[in-house]
């Protein structure tokens, strides 16, 4: 009988530190997994970045899903910035923007938000380089394929 007790608890010790090894590596692939998706995101971000610096604007399109919705800052500036556009006299589409990203969010496996500031540059008609500051919110939403786009987009003038 005391044997069978011996044994008993010896299986019941190995049976737990199985169990904490194997939760311990589950952990660590989802940790792995989230950190492959937000470097998905990064390179969205990058792409995104520098198709505008590029001035290929016609593949702006593969970054965002169909149906993407946006609301740009209303500030004076970019009202300005707007209006120019409407009717160029010079350089006015942008040259560059940069996004610093303050905090990016996987929701679930296909809706991830990204949340912070960006600075958009563009030339006016007398070639100075005017920069325009924004705070934005981002949602991604996952394809088909797996890959992160530009869903919805609200930006503010007002820099947090």
């Amino acid at each position: 009988m005391m044997y069978f007790k011996i044994q008993l608890i010896l299986i019941l010790i190995f049976l737990s530190i199985y169990s904490c090894s194997t939760a311990t590596e589950n952990e660590q692939d989802v940790k792995a997994a989230i950190e492959n998706e937000l470097a998905k995101i990064e390179n969205l971000r990058a792409n995104f970045q520098l198709a505008i610096k590029e001035k290929r604007y016609s593949d702006l399109s593969k970054y965002a899903t169909k149906d993407i919705k946006a609301i740009g800052p209303g500030s004076a500036e970019w009202q300005a910035y707007r209006k120019m556009r409407e009717d160029p006299k010079g350089l006015f589409s942008y040259d560059s923007i940069i996004m610093y990203p303050k905090e990016t969010v996987i929701v679930s496996d296909t809706v991830a938000y990204d949340f912070g500031v960006s600075s958009v540059f563009y030339t006016d008609s007398a070639g100075n380089t005017i920069e325009l500051k924004d705070s934005f919110l981002v949602i991604l939403k996952k394809d088909t394929k797996g890959n992160w786009r530009l869903h919805r987009e609200v930006a503010s003038g007002l820099i947090k």
